[in-house]
């Protein structure tokens, strides 16, 4: 396993080893060993599994407040998607800025996004699916998010107008969020 830091602390890309012959390949997508020998410890409690159907559908900006925020590992397993996670940590020597990454079933590479960040991607193509591991349960009363289009953060999407769900298009500036990380 190969842990890529990126220029925002505590955000990681990782990539497995991936074994190949004449009849596939095979790679351990997860593994808390090789996590924990990698200063990684986070215990992941259950698995999420979306399908987007078009490409241009965004979704995001995601978070869940403290106590109960969560750490995500993301990965796209069919398709591709743009996957971006912005720091929200007042305080934090990155505070507001963003990261983006391509995934997909293609490149087998994953996104480790800690507590603290938003989290949100952008469907690159059709029936793009996306699984990714939580290590704090859904708690719809602390879900929050914020536009994908907040002027304060200015993710660099590539799209104007994407195809977004009731809960994104109505979702706050950041500004008006009642968002609670500390550094």
């Amino acid at each position: 396993m190969k842990v890529i830091k990126t220029e925002i602390e505590d955000l990681y890309i990782i990539e497995t080893k991936i074994y190949e012959d004449n009849r596939g390949w095979f790679t351990e997508s997860y593994s808390a060993i090789k996590f924990k020998n990698n200063g990684l410890e986070i215990e992941f409690i259950q698995d999420n599994h979306s399908l987007s159907k078009e490409k241009g559908v965004l979704r995001g900006l995601h978070f869940q407040l403290s106590p109960r925020a969560q750490t995500k590992l993301v990965r796209c397993t069919r398709g591709s998607i743009y996957d971006v996670a912005v720091d929200l940590r007042e305080g934090s020597p990155t505070y507001k800025k963003w990261f983006g990454v391509e995934l997909s079933a293609e490149n087998k590479k994953q996104f480790l996004i800690p507590k603290g960040f938003a989290h949100g991607f952008l469907t690159l193509s059709d029936n793009s699916e996306v699984q990714y591991k939580v290590d704090e349960s859904y708690a719809p009363e602390y879900d929050r998010s914020i536009r994908f289009d907040d002027p304060e953060i200015n993710v660099g999407w590539g799209i104007d107008n994407p195809i977004l769900s009731e809960k994104d298009k109505n979702a706050p500036l950041l500004v008006n969020s009642d968002c609670n990380f500390k550094y």
